[in-house]
């Protein structure tokens, strides 16, 4: 999932022309949908193409968000912008209450256990109703999910890219003794 290009970081993606006005819908990537409310100067980026635009509305419809920008002004000029990330500087993020942290700031972090052991490197993150998952690759190969609960995730050191998690052994039930 990428989110950002060194200094900058992705709050939605577009996914199609709203009327004929040049307004896009947008599918918000971060967690705070009001942050659009204030938004001014953001990029489109398609990973081979970064624009610069500026926001001069925002209004909501069901989980979208409806934007347009002060560049474009009809539908023609607007379409091809489909599937573009709208990305903001990080000067201009949400600003983080204390143990918050950017996705993109701990992807591909080190992930040891609470006894300092590697595990692996955090690959993915996903974004579930009750709270993220951080998806570990571990040097097999094989994947770990971990909550990102504090009874599991006790330190997130972006600065070092370094993620220390509790771990727990799954115990397999014998059931030898229930074979009659």
């Amino acid at each position: 999932m990428e989110h950002n290009t060194e200094d900058r970081l992705r709050v939605g993606v577009i996914t199609s022309s709203h009327g004929i006005k040049g307004e896009v819908k947008v599918y918000p990537t971060t967690d705070d949908n009001d942050r659009f409310k204030t938004l001014k100067k953001c990029y489109l980026s398609n990973g081979r193409e970064t624009l610069e635009v500026n926001c001069t509305s925002c209004k909501f419809l069901k989980n979208m968000v409806i934007l347009k920008f002060k560049e474009y002004d009809n539908i023609n000029d607007i379409e091809r912008f489909k599937n573009y990330d709208i990305l903001v500087d990080r000067e201009d993020a949400v600003p983080l209450v204390d143990g918050e942290f950017f996705i993109c700031d701990v992807l591909d972090a080190d992930v040891y256990d609470q006894n300092d052991e590697r595990i692996g490197i955090l690959d993915d993150v996903l974004e579930t109703p009750a709270n993220d998952v951080f998806v570990v690759k571990k040097d097999d190969g094989s994947e770990i999910l971990i909550p990102v609960v504090p009874d599991f995730v006790f330190d997130v050191d972006t600065e070092n890219k370094k993620v220390k998690v509790r771990t727990f052994e799954m115990v397999e039930a014998d059931d030898s003794d229930d074979e009659d």
